[in-house]
């Protein structure tokens, strides 16, 4: 193992029609794809308090809304890669992107709680099928400096588009655009995919892998039931009053896992295809990345359900004031990401530590503004923290996407990028489901206040580790 990572060591797989470069144009149309499922991930978050109301949902099935769309989605990502490299990336971006405007107009219209639940599982399948294909068709369609640009870019989609989702989702609830209220959160992304549709007919150039590996059913449902045995209890077990069966998956969860890379390693053994090949992990840059990836969305999601619901009904800001409390942090973001390949250029990987650092810094002052101003903690009071906790975020997930990818081959791109954002997704869901059923489970006896505190305090461990997980990444990201 060297101390250098490449992203340019393998050639793009493909026959002679997949050999067309990303452009611009291309590039700009699969961040978009990229940005809707994780923007749609975050946007409910504010909504969540006039959804309930107008549909009188309990608070179980304002969970399902969230993890409904989380668990389909992180279940279905692998195989959403290894599709797109079986029959064409760019067929199964365009069949994703489609099916994820339709599922969003199915949440808009959505009659009744159940509807919706049923709507956001379908839209997560949706993105499951979508987002791989972004990152393989860059893997595969790029090469140099260009795809160390585009994965930086991203990267930085991916991380400004957790932030922007819940602004967006504040303005949208508050705005009530032709009095259609929460309902506008989903609408507004049809919209959004009828142009995306356009654009990638005309600028994506189709790839796949040119050794096409068949879909691995025995995995595929393992990694299922590994995913659902973990997330389902999480996320339903506290309003559920945690019975008898959330004990039960959690216990099936480990075995499941078991089963999966046992599964998985016979597989290869045989000279079959596994979902997720050995092999792949066996690559340090994607293993220890993987591992920084973990917390540090665990740790950001929950963060952000946090503070939608606390300062929505702790603090009682409204939606719009609860959403722009995270302006300063997407600003930082974007400002920081733009600052990113020049620092990563020159320090390395070390640029990860310091992002881990500069965010341990503002979620302590986020807790010393909560501490200090609660119940009514202003907009100035919160922007250091904000803004430099967000800058940190920046210093972080896009090297670490990069740093994943880096020695994936090309005609693994799908499998590759599915295994990554399934972890992403994963993590995203774990968060909203351990530290935001910590900070649910203590509020009634501690307070808005002191749950927050203690929450963002687990939040600090968790950037803790991170930062020391990250000093085991080679220094050089070239």
């Amino acid at each position: 193992m060297t101390d250098t990572l490449t992203t340019t060591a393998a050639p793009p797989s493909a026959p002679a029609a997949d050999s067309r470069a990303l452009g611009p144009l291309g590039l700009l149309t699969v961040l978009l794809g990229a940005a809707l499922p994780l923007i749609d991930f975050f946007i409910v978050n504010v909504a969540l308090p006039s959804l309930a109301a107008d549909l009188s949902a309990s608070e179980s099935v304002l969970e399902l809304v969230v993890a409904g769309y989380g668990v389909a989605y992180a279940v279905l990502l692998v195989l959403g890669g290894r599709l797109g490299d079986l029959f064409g990336r760019r067929r199964l971006f365009l069949a994703g992107m489609a099916a994820f405007g339709l599922t969003s107009l199915a949440c808009g219209l959505a009659p009744g709680a159940w509807w919706l639940v049923a709507a956001r599982g379908a839209q997560g399948a949706a993105a499951a099928a979508m987002v791989p294909q972004v990152l393989a068709t860059i893997q595969a369609a790029t090469e140099g400096p260009r795809r160390a640009r585009a994965m930086s870019l991203y990267g930085a989609t991916a991380g400004l588009s957790m932030v922007v989702g819940q602004i967006l989702g504040g303005v949208l609830v508050a705005a009530d655009i032709a009095g259609v209220g929460w309902r506008s959160v989903f609408l507004v992304n049809v919209p959004v995919v009828a142009v995306g549709l356009v654009l990638a007919v005309r600028s994506v150039p189709e790839t796949r892998s040119r050794r096409p590996e068949p879909v691995d059913g025995p995995g595929t449902a393992l990694l299922a039931v590994t995913l659902l045995t973990l997330l389902a209890p999480l996320t339903e077990g506290r309003a559920a009053g945690w019975p008898l069966w959330t004990w039960l998956s959690l216990a099936a969860s480990p075995l499941a896992a078991a089963a999966f890379v046992a599964v998985e390693r016979r597989a290869d053994r045989l000279g079959r295809t596994p979902l997720v090949p050995p092999s792949l992990l066996a690559l340090t840059t994607l293993r220890r990345g993987l591992m920084i990836m973990a917390p540090l969305t665990i740790g950001f999601s929950g963060f952000m359900f946090v503070l939608a619901v606390a300062l929505q009904e702790g603090a009682g800001l409204g939606p719009v004031r609860a959403g722009l409390a995270l302006a300063p942090m997407a600003v930082a973001f974007f400002a920081a990401s733009l600052a990113g390949p020049r620092l990563v250029a020159r320090f390395g990987a070390r640029v990860v530590t310091a992002g881990a650092v500069a965010q341990f810094a503002g979620v302590g002052l986020i807790m010393a503004a909560v501490w200090q101003g609660w119940p009514e903690p202003g907009f100035l009071a919160l922007l250091p923290g904000t803004a430099v906790a967000g800058a940190g975020q920046a210093l972080q997930l896009p090297v670490v996407m990069r740093i994943v990818m880096s020695e994936v081959p090309p005609d693994r791109a799908g499998v590759g990028s599915g295994v990554m954002v399934t972890t992403q997704q994963a993590s995203l869901a774990l968060g909203v489901a351990t530290l935001g059923t910590l900070f649910l489970s203590l509020a009634p006896g501690w307070g808005m206040r002191d749950a927050m505190l203690v929450t963002l305090a687990v939040q600090l461990a968790a950037i803790v580790l991170t930062g020391l997980l990250s000093l085991r990444l080679p220094r050089g990201v070239r």
